[in-house]
């Protein structure tokens, strides 16, 4: 489903990533580890095409339509960006809009009819389990049920890959082992999970596919894999996520 062959991306004399070879099939759950710095970013953002590779080649998948995310010409990368969803570290949520409008708003914007709107929308807040809350403000509903929305709104389309940025780092410990429940079960549905953590506990609890990176390199790919040393380097689960906006 997805395929890096030889990407490298470097910033000047800096690194992003470097010679990285690696395929992700379809349905897998899949956690990016490593330092911070380490390329986990760029990683990502390359499969976004929010950067462009200096060499190499992106394989993807989407629907049994296969092209190579590097070549795309910008007038396409939209479509492209709409297979996936992106969960946040901070939620990302728009404060003046209730958690039904957060959610249907990620389909406003691809312009969907308002009956499928309707329909759709409290059918994802069935799954992620808010549905009481759907009239409610994020400020009036609880941290957990705040990064719920931003689940919701992240699948509302059906993406093919969920992209998963340190969501539970602001959470608590309990609160974060119901997101990655919810997680798992999304998962289950055969959608793509690839999260991006500092967390030991719930990688080595979990037992997933483990793909580390390390100085822009790829140093570890393992199937139930654990967390490891030197992925962590004093960074806390509360640091700054790959993205901002």
């Amino acid at each position: 489903m997805i395929e890096y062959v030889n990407v490298t991306k470097k910033y000047g004399e800096n690194i992003g990533v470097e010679d990285i070879n690696i395929k992700i099939e379809k349905g897998e759950f899949v956690f990016l580890v490593g330092p911070s710095g380490s390329g986990k970013s760029t990683f990502v953002k390359l499969l976004l095409k929010l950067l462009e590779a200096d060499s190499g080649h992106i394989y993807f998948n989407d629907n049994d339509k296969d092209y190579d995310v590097t070549e795309l010409p910008n007038r396409l990368v939209p479509i492209h960006r709409r297979s996936m969803g992106i969960v946040f570290q901070d939620f990302s949520l728009l404060t003046k809009k209730t958690v039904f409008e957060n959610v249907a708003f990620a389909m406003e914007i691809l312009r969907k009819p308002r009956r499928v709107i309707r329909r759709q929308v409290p059918q994802m807040l069935d799954l992620v389990g808010i549905s009481a809350e759907a009239m409610k403000y994020p400020t009036e509903i609880s941290i957990g049920e705040q990064q719920r929305v931003a689940v919701a709104r992240a699948i509302v389309n059906n993406p093919s890959i969920l992209i998963a940025d340190e969501p539970t780092g602001n959470l608590d410990p309990e609160t974060g082992w119901e997101i990655m429940r919810l997680l798992e079960q999304i998962n289950k549905r055969g959608t793509t999970v690839i999260m991006v953590t500092h967390s030991s506990e719930i990688v080595n609890a979990m037992s997933k596919r483990v793909i580390a990176i390390r100085d822009g390199r790829l140093v570890r790919d393992e199937n139930e894999g654990s967390y490891h040393q030197e992925d962590y380097d004093g960074d806390t689960a509360e640091d700054k996520g790959l993205f901002t906006i």
